[in-house]
């Protein structure tokens, strides 16, 4: 089954616990904090393997998880840092940001990593919070959550040359007789149901990748037929062969149909309009090909539209050559286009004023309950190790310091209330 698109969920490692700990030595009066930090948790990644050709794998799993670092130890000793989760993925792989639609990266070429979910940083023990005041703290930090993240990830095949063009008009055929590709054919409609990919070697040593793409059809960038779904597969290719049905077999005039098709490209992706394109005139061993050819040839010219043609048959292997090698000749002076806009290309830093995410957020619940809530005030929350009491003191210090005392009161608390952080209740005392 050919895989090319699938949303899934990853999450880096927790950071490591901190210690509280002290120095029990003899000879060592007075020793002091001994709690080390803990480890760091390790990162999900993303590497280029390119023996895979879909992500099939991700049908049958579909969360990630890196592992979490090891708590710190006595003797100021440090955790271990958790080893990194790789998930091997095929070349072409495009990750998305499924709340923002951002494209996180993409990956083309083997062996490439992408840290797609970073882990936490491991929590400090006792020892880092000594001070003049408080030189012996029964306080450590608990370790910080990794980073998680719901993502899209996305097929685009490393094909060089594309073949569009309406269903049952050859280029499976094509695509069979100028490679060693085995692509299934047959008399009817979608009989290409996935991308089939194929090595083109020509007499002169020069090869490239050919990808035969299933039919598109009017309408097929809104959804309509196969061509909406394997639409994103042409967006690496540097050159595109539209291959038409110059014999009519379906009753289809062959110049509506090469309007049709660039039309659908065009409203799909402005820049596969960029791509240099050539007409691959097929079954021209069928009664009323010549014909079609040279009506299709005179509405070209009446619309001041300058294109390659090249009359061919797929079945009987006629003028490919002269096809073959115009294509490779393109290939040699057509660069690579890039997936992310032009602007997202240059290497500069932008540096743009935004608003501060609000540290805090309060809510009530249905049972009255103060719901406070927000990535800052929940990441202090999930750090505070809540068996020890100056951890809760340090806890409400800091509550104190970012105002969520303040802002409760505001929003109409009385003393006895109850306040929610995440799935724990306190109760609120002035």
């Amino acid at each position: 089954m050919f895989v090319d698109q699938v949303n899934v969920y990853v999450k880096g490692g927790d950071g490591g616990n901190g210690m509280v700990a002290f120095r029990r030595e003899k000879y060592v009066p007075m020793g002091g904090p001994a709690g080390g930090d803990g480890g760091k948790g390790g990162d999900v990644i993303f590497e280029v393997d390119e023996g895979l050709r879909t992500l099939m794998d991700f049908r049958y799993q579909k969360h990630f998880k890196a592992p979490r670092g090891e708590n710190g130890g006595p003797k100021n000793q440090h955790g271990r840092n958790a080893k990194d989760l790789i998930v091997r993925v095929p070349p072409g792989t495009v990750v998305y940001d499924r709340e923002t639609n951002e494209m996180i990266c993409d990956l083309t070429e083997h062996g490439r990593r992408a840290v797609i979910a970073k882990g936490g940083r491991g929590g400090r023990g006792n020892t880092r919070f000594a001070t003049p005041a408080n030189p012996a703290p029964h306080h450590a930090e608990n370790g910080e959550p990794g980073e998680e993240r719901e993502i899209r990830i996305e097929l685009k095949l490393l094909a060089d040359v594309g073949l569009v063009g309406f269903p049952s008009v050859g280029k499976s055929t094509l695509l069979s007789v100028v490679s060693s590709a085995k692509p299934k054919v047959a008399d009817y409609h979608f009989t290409t149901i996935v991308p089939n990919l194929g090595v083109v070697a020509l007499d002169d040593d020069r090869s490239f990748v050919i990808a035969d793409l299933p039919g598109l059809i009017e309408g097929a960038h809104l959804g309509a037929g196969l061509g909406h779904q394997f639409l994103r597969h042409i967006e690496r290719t540097r050159v595109i062969i539209h291959v038409i049905d110059m014999a009519s077999v379906e009753g289809r005039d062959p110049y509506d149909d090469y309007v049709k098709i660039n039309d659908e490209l065009r409203q799909y992706e402005w820049r596969l309009m960029e791509r240099p394109q050539v007409i691959a005139a097929n079954k021209m061993d069928l009664p009323g090909a010549e014909a079609n050819l040279k009506a299709f040839k005179e509405k070209l010219r009446e619309n001041h539209q300058e294109v390659d043609i090249f009359p061919i048959s797929a079945a009987s292997k006629q003028g490919l050559k002269p096809l073959l090698y115009h294509v490779a000749d393109l290939l040699e002076k057509t660069p690579a286009f890039p997936i992310a806009a032009a602007e997202d290309q240059v290497s500069q830093v932008t540096y743009r004023l935004e608003e501060e995410e609000p540290a805090f957020r309060i809510s009530r619940d249905d049972d009255g309950a103060y719901v406070v809530s927000g990535p800052k005030i929940e990441k202090l929350f999930k750090m505070t190790d809540f068996n020890r009491d100056e951890s809760v003191r340090r806890f409400a210090r800091k509550m104190r310091a970012m105002g969520v005392d303040d802002a409760l009161r505001e929003r109409g608390i009385e003393d006895g209330d109850t306040v929610r952080i995440l799935d724990f209740e306190f109760e609120f005392t002035e």
